[in-house]
């Protein structure tokens, strides 16, 4: 491996690492849950709408904001940013005396991540080579799924042996990843898209440029780029970019109504719900995470060979077939293994599908003059349905039976599916600009 590949992939690496924290910190909160609850004995409406949901509120701020420090301050400095925001989220969290102090550290730690899931995603994709684009964006996804899964087994092994205030130290161990991150991020250079586009740096550019990727006709590159900036002056919303918003927009909402954010938050009170014993609730969702990992590291080496249009197919059917055995698991009864079984599979299904493709996909297909926006426009509208999914689900479960529920999140993935084959269109392989050029 050369020199100049190493320094590329050490770039992404370190700003993947920003979905590490991401996974961790929006799954930690599951393994507190229950405890959290009765440690404040907290109402399921108070619980659901300020515990559990105020990161997701803070998760949709950062967001669907988190595009303008980017164009700014430039997608470093606000992947920095992000890290001094989970370590502060970490150790505030930790030592909160009060669920007011907790939600407010909670929120913090959401503004990282909604940032993050910006940020990341818009930086990786505009420093790496089309024909790898898709796996090392999907680097980010596998930081997520591998953050959810220490969450999981962190949450197991703190919940067994602690045995006062274990939630705090779920929630504070995250400060140790974070700070670290914190300080390899300040070793990546900027993006070279984001120097053109600010007239400034150009040589600097030029030389990332051709670091990143040096077979690529240098003038030929730059001129595209510069072309591409020329729209900077449109307006967002103005119907000039109405396919790609409509494309974030869609491909957000179905992630969401697939039932992902409702089963990873709230797995062990599912499990619960399904029979088995509180105290094996936690290792139950071991599993879950586990098969992410698997899912999320085949999703990775597949996205660059069979294209985005194709995992979304594979993972539109698990989807229907999972939600539909977990379903049927809970209306025969046969629940407890059954149930852990098709929710394990239905995250699998999540992984190599949406889990691999969304955030890629997002970063690609809005110009260079509005990346930063469109990235903020398809996360905002991802985090708003989750945090109100996330918000509404103590009550939901106690209102709706688990048969009912999980129907209706398959229902979705029919819808999904049609969509996937109808509409959405393949970006394998295409440069930035050339995908731009599909949409004008």
């Amino acid at each position: 491996m050369s020199k100049i590949n190493q320094n590329l992939n050490y770039w992404v690496i370190t700003v993947a690492l920003a979905g590490f924290l991401f996974g961790f910190d929006t799954i930690v909160i599951s393994g507190a849950d229950q405890a959290l609850q009765a440690f404040w004995g907290s109402s399921d409406w108070f619980h659901g709408t300020f515990i559990m949901s105020m990161a997701l509120w803070g998760t949709v701020i950062g967001a669907l904001f988190g595009g303008i420090p980017c164009d700014i301050f430039g997608r470093k400095k606000t992947l920095f940013g992000i890290g001094i925001l989970y370590l502060t989220s970490a150790l505030g969290s930790g030592l909160a005396t009060d669920p007011y102090v907790f939600s407010c550290f909670r929120f913090i730690g959401g503004l990282g991540v909604g940032a993050s899931s910006v940020a990341a995603p818009i930086y990786i994709s505009e420093i790496t080579p089309a024909q790898h684009r898709g796996r090392f964006v999907a680097t980010y996804q596998f930081n997520i799924v591998f953050g959810i899964f220490i969450a999981f087994f962190s949450n197991y092994l703190l919940g067994k042996y602690i045995d006062q205030a274990a939630w705090r130290w779920m929630l504070g161990v995250e400060a140790l990843p974070a700070a670290i991150y914190a300080l390899m991020v300040l070793g990546v250079p900027n993006s070279p898209r984001w120097l053109l586009s600010k007239n400034e740096n150009n040589e600097q550019a030029r030389a990332l440029l051709q670091k990143i990727n040096p077979s690529i006709n240098l003038q030929t590159q730059l001129k595209t780029i510069k072309e591409s900036l020329k729209d900077r002056s449109v307006q967002f919303f103005s119907g000039s970019f109405r396919k790609p918003i409509t494309l974030a927009f869609l491909i957000a909402f179905f992630n969401q109504v697939s039932g992902i954010n409702f089963v990873l938050y709230y797995a062990p009170r599912i499990f619960e719900t399904a029979g088995i014993n509180q105290s094996n609730t936690l290792i139950a969702s071991i599993p879950i995470g586990a098969v992410n990992l698997i899912f999320t590291l085949l999703g990775m080496y597949l996205i660059d060979k069979m294209g985005r249009k194709t995992l979304m197919t594979v993972g539109s059917i698990g989807y229907i077939i999972t939600l539909l055995g977990v379903a049927f698991s809970f209306y025969t009864g046969a629940e407890g293994f059954m149930v852990v079984l098709f929710v394990s599979l239905f995250v699998g299904a999540h992984a190599i599908g949406q889990g691999a493709v969304i955030w890629v996909f997002i970063s690609e297909i809005f110009p260079n003059a509005i990346r930063a926006k469109g990235m903020s426009w398809g996360s905002g509208t991802h985090w708003v349905l989750a945090a109100i999914i996330t918000m509404i689900t103590p009550t939901v479960l106690q209102h709706f039976s688990p048969v009912a529920i999980f129907l209706f999140f398959a229902l979705m993935m029919v819808i999904q599916l049609i969509w996937v084959l109808v509409v959405m269109p393949e970006t394998k392989g295409k440069k930035l600009e050339d995908i731009e050029a599909l949409f004008s």
